[in-house]
């Protein structure tokens, strides 16, 4: 079929732009704090959810809500399922926005937003590319449903329970990495390691520290709390230390306290060198300091194993693939209370030649070493379609006729909901060459690249469900 897709996109670009604005200004952050049992996860990312399945009713797709933590939008008949996966969470904003995180503002071609890139943006992509399709009236001989998750940015309860009780798609793909397609994807894990107290035998120097909010994301933010003993000495130290590794950061000192803070520069966690790990700054620099006995062991623990170290050669667990590159570490989250210790939320990515099991081992017996407990740990596996399969050459074929040029195949470190599909791809949106800014301050898409990606979702969708 001889389709110009771009011209049906622009025909639907205001429309489109439109319901982008309205959706990326909703705030939909995963916060317990307003969580209810009809939004689980929060009444933002609910308010989300449901804004996306309001706008598919409006259009006339079969929708359906799975307990506030899932759902669909479906066209079409058919015994098989082209499934299309994304999501209405975002991470936190972080700080040093130059726009408003949530105010969706156009400049020089670019909408700027958290979510912009990761993933409301795309979600809209793919929303108007079905709504191409269905417009159009084209034959379909399967079903195309649109499955909308809520927490892909923490740990994956929407789509663990919408397959509970929803078939699982024969094919699809996920809109929210690279283009051109992503066939193979790092294996995740996530844990804690939490330190055991001590009994304190003197008085704590250490009063608190804190870094992160997410795992999958690298600290741009710490600050620690200190008796001040002999703290004007620390303080002149700490602006020495910041002016000499051309940090930026503060100290203050209130009373009997200081308070030190390190600014660092988040991205994401499926590559820590890409940012700048504010905790683990602040904790070499706080190594070097005499603290209380379980003040330090906590910051030299996390300074001798993790600063300046993103490959766990230091906890003697680094591996390389050649296809996947190397096992990383995040050190996503650093919690430090005298009263209870301190506690490490890692992200680490492993190629399938990483064995997870003996990575694990490793570093719980480090971990004890330094009266450190590893604990909740999860673990999503490696995910890999083959090469020759239909559906990475069916979209490998869209992508060269409508960008004209080839389209190589990418093994990444970041976790799609690709990976909870059987056969199911990464596809897109950011476009080669073009920075990945997902999970930075003032991350951004351009509107061309949106509308690229609409046009070529539209056909994915078409020549996979005809």
């Amino acid at each position: 079929m001889n389709m110009n897709w771009m011209e049906e996109v622009k025909k639907r670009e205001k429309a489109l732009l439109q319901d982008l604005h309205t959706f990326l200004r909703i705030p939909s952050v995963r916060n317990e704090q307003t969580a209810t049992e009809e939004a689980p996860l929060g009444k933002e990312v609910y308010e989300a959810l449901c804004y996306m399945l309001k706008r598919g009713e409006e259009e006339g797709f079969v929708v359906k809500n799975v307990d506030g933590l899932a759902g669909h939008i479906e066209m079409g008949h058919g015994e098989e399922m082209v499934g299309i996966l994304c999501h209405v969470d975002v991470v936190p904003t972080g700080d040093g926005w130059t726009f408003d995180p949530f105010g969706a503002t156009i400049v020089d071609g670019k909408i700027y937003a958290r979510g912009a890139l990761d993933d409301k943006g795309p979600t809209i992509a793919a929303f108007y590319a079905m709504k191409i399709v269905k417009e159009l009236g084209l034959p379909l001989s399967k079903r195309v449903r649109m499955i909308i998750g809520t927490d892909e940015e923490s740990d994956w309860q929407c789509v663990e329970r919408y397959f509970q009780t929803e078939p699982m798609p024969t094919l699809g793909f996920a809109p929210d990495a690279d283009f051109p397609i992503i066939y193979a994807e790092k294996g995740i894990a996530d844990f804690d390691l939490v330190q055991q107290p001590m009994n304190q035998q003197m008085d704590a120097v250490l009063l608190s520290f804190q870094a992160g909010r997410r795992y999958n994301m690298v600290p741009d933010f710490a600050e620690a709390v200190l008796q001040l003993t002999n703290g004007n000495d620390m303080k002149e130290r700490f602006i020495k230390f910041l002016q000499v590794h051309t940090l930026e950061g503060e100290a203050y000192v209130d009373g009997e306290t200081m308070k030190l803070c390190v600014r660092g520069v988040s991205a994401h966690g499926m590559e820590p060198n890409n940012g700048v790990n504010a905790g683990l700054w602040l904790a070499k620099f706080l190594a070097d300091e005499t603290l209380d006995p379980q003040a330090n062991e906590f910051v030299r623990f996390v300074s001798q194993y993790f600063y300046g170290d993103t490959r766990g050669k230091q906890l003697g667990v680094a591996h390389t693939n050649e296809e996947l590159g190397d096992l990383t570490i995040n050190v996503g989250v650093l919690s430090y209370t005298s009263e209870h210790g301190g506690k490490m939320g890692i992200n680490l990515r492993y190629p399938v030649t990483s064995d997870i099991a003996h990575t694990k081992e490793v570093i719980e017996r480090v971990a004890n070493g330094h009266h450190f407990t590893l604990t909740n740990f999860s673990n999503s596996s490696p995910h890999y379609v083959a090469k020759d399969h239909p559906l990475v050459q069916t979209l490998q074929r869209i992508y060269e006729e409508q960008m004209g040029e080839r389209a190589s195949l990418l093994a990444i470190g970041g976790g799609t909901y690709a990976r909870s599909l059987q056969a199911g791809v990464a596809f897109g949106p950011l476009f080669p060459n073009r920075p990945d800014v997902a999970h930075q301050k003032d991350e951004y898409m351009f509107i061309d690249d949106l509308l690229k990606a609409t046009a070529i979702y539209a056909q994915a969708i078409y020549e996979l469900a005809k």
